[in-house]
């Protein structure tokens, strides 16, 4: 194997697992965002007013997400498969 197809294998690998960590992340940053702003305006400071929402939303945005992310799995996969003659020299 060259480098260039372990440096090409490596970074298909990386950006593939940034795509698919974005719609979570996101969605975790946006609600965690709002729950400081509320607690800032409410006053409360307990710990479970800011997670409990958090991972509800984490869990919300992974179920929603799952198609589109295994889609984009599975076609990372078969392209990895497919290149498979290239990368066992």
């Amino acid at each position: 194997m060259t480098t260039s197809a372990v440096v090409d294998l490596m970074r298909n690998a990386f950006v593939t697992t940034f795509w698919l960590s974005v719609p979570v992340l996101a969605v975790g940053f946006v609600v965690g965002i709002v729950m400081s702003l509320a607690q800032i305006l409410t006053s409360i400071q307990d710990s479970s007013f800011s997670t409990v929402p958090r991972l509800t939303a984490f869990l919300i945005a992974l179920v929603l997400a799952m198609p589109w992310m295994l889609t984009r799995l599975i076609s990372y996969t078969a392209a990895l498969f497919g290149d498979l003659g290239r990368f066992a020299h």
